[in-house]
């Protein structure tokens, strides 16, 4: 069965299609844009202490969005109602939108037979009761590993997300979205001093994939090695200095400090600190940065966005040039560019803005070790937990889960409490070396933006920074 014929029974049986379509163009008369979005959404949690069962949730929502575009404005209305009662109400909210001008409606979406995921269901692939056996399975196993292990802390999510779009000129688009994810936390503990490590992994497939003995004991291995690493850390030193970046997950800081600032709304309203640089050099010869939602399973990946529109690959930054930004439909019209297939929103409550996919900077000429050995004195960050950034100015702060002192070229004893901190725009001219070792993150990244938070997948090779400031501990 295709996405539209899934997507009809889950919806039409409930509303009437041609009513539907009729509400939508009343809605839109005279707007340039806008679209009514149709979710039917399956979620399930179950996470366990120390070999219980802590939560255990699950839930479907169905449900509306009905949006028209004016100029700059837009008009949205939803409701978890599917009745033709309900869209009339949300149609006349809306429409009040024009306030008396009128526009063109702009051309749909190009069509795609593209598809970057199964359309299977993952919750129903596996019971509960298998599930949560599982979980207890992991518990044993991690304390197996290590007697200083005292606390494990486990969980798998689930989702599947059924979507169609219709537009004012009678086309449709569907889509089905599975997405999963394991984690994983340790709490190790030794003469009193306890430390945590922990690991996820997850993206758009079957729970098969990342629940299997395998994948699932490598992430226990991982999460208690970093646990035992902390275990050992001495506080972080403060001040100026080099700072290498490990390939993988600490792409977030890139996603964070830098990926916001190039999404097309930010921009056109000019608060971002890359509005008006278009076309010139921001960053480090070397340094290129793509935003990619056509990579198969991943899960910041998309067949078509929130709009539509079949996802895309854009390239934002080329050899240090910031050569594009992240474009949904609106503010692509109103900045006369193409959209970029980033109309992204959380659920049918939420209108869509642009928003990232899987941002990812793209390998260089340097062997990992090469840009390691280049470091007199200076830290190696691996993994980071949570950030800060501020998008007008580009300032953020981010927190290393696990990083190294850098001693003339090796890499010395881990540190603990360790903060980069720094400014985006700024970040990114003191690139002084990009690795050859690029690698995606193990799918586990939610991004927040005005309210709303989405998957995406963020990747980088390890690179080195010169003059970031370092956040340290170490007193003297």
């Amino acid at each position: 069965m295709t996405a539209l014929a899934t997507t009809d029974a889950l919806f039409f049986g409930l509303l009437d299609r041609d009513a539907a379509e009729r509400r939508l163009r009343e809605a839109t008369e005279g707007c340039e844009d806008g679209e009514l979005f149709l979710e039917y959404r399956e979620s399930e949690a179950i996470a366990i202490d120390d070999g219980r069962i802590r939560s255990a949730s699950y839930d479907a929502t169905r449900g509306f969005g009905l949006r028209a575009v004016s100029g700059e404005a837009a008009g949205y209305a939803h409701a978890g109602e599917l009745s033709d009662a309900a869209l009339a109400r949300a149609a006349e909210t809306v429409k009040a939108v024009r306030q008396g001008r009128s526009g063109t409606l702009e051309a749909g979406p190009r069509a795609t037979n593209a598809r970057l995921y199964s359309d299977a269901n993952p919750l129903t692939a596996m019971d509960f009761g298998a599930k949560t056996a599982l979980l207890q399975e992991i518990d044993a196993f991690a304390r197996a590993r290590d007697p200083r292990v005292v606390q494990v802390s486990a969980s798998i999510t689930g989702e599947w997300q059924a979507v169609q779009i219709l537009r004012p000129d009678g086309q449709r688009v569907a889509d089905l979205r599975p997405l999963v994810r394991f984690s994983v936390s340790i709490v190790v503990e030794k003469d009193g001093r306890r430390e945590t490590g922990s690991f996820g992994t997850g993206g758009r497939f079957d729970y098969a994939r990342i629940l299997a003995g395998e994948t699932w004991k490598a992430g226990v291995e991982e999460a208690l090695r970093q646990a035992l690493v902390n275990l050992d850390s001495v506080p972080a030193p403060a001040g100026e200095m080099e700072v290498v970046l490990g390939p993988g997950w600490p792409g977030i800081l890139l996603h964070e400090a830098i990926g916001h600032g190039l999404e097309g709304d930010f921009n056109r309203k000019k608060t971002s600190a890359f509005a008006g640089l278009l076309g010139q050099r921001i960053a480090a010869p070397g340094v290129t940065v793509v935003d990619d939602g056509t990579i198969p399973d991943r899960r910041g990946s998309l067949t078509v966005d929130d709009e539509g529109t079949p996802s895309g690959r854009t390239v934002l930054i080329e050899d240090g040039i910031l050569t594009g930004f992240l474009q949904d439909r609106q503010n692509a019209r109103l900045m006369g560019v193409a959209p970029t297939g980033n109309g992204r929103r959380q659920s049918y409550a939420h209108a869509p803005m642009p928003r990232m996919t899987n941002t990812v900077m793209l390998g260089g000429q340097h062997a990992p070790e090469d840009v390691l050995s280049s470091v007199k004195r200076g830290l190696f960050a691996v993994n980071f937990g949570g950030g800060q950034v501020d998008i007008t100015s580009g300032k953020f702060v981010f927190a290393a889960s696990e990083a190294y002192l850098i001693e003339n070229g090796k890499i010395g004893a881990p540190v603990k409490g360790a903060t980069l901190i720094g400014n985006g725009p700024d970040a990114l001219t003191k690139v002084a070396m990009v690795a050859n070792d690029m690698a995606l993150d193990p799918g586990i990244g939610t991004c927040g933006k005005q309210g709303q938070g989405v998957p995406v997948g963020v990747g980088q090779p390890t690179l080195k920074m010169t003059g970031l400031t370092v956040g340290g501990t170490a007193v003297g």
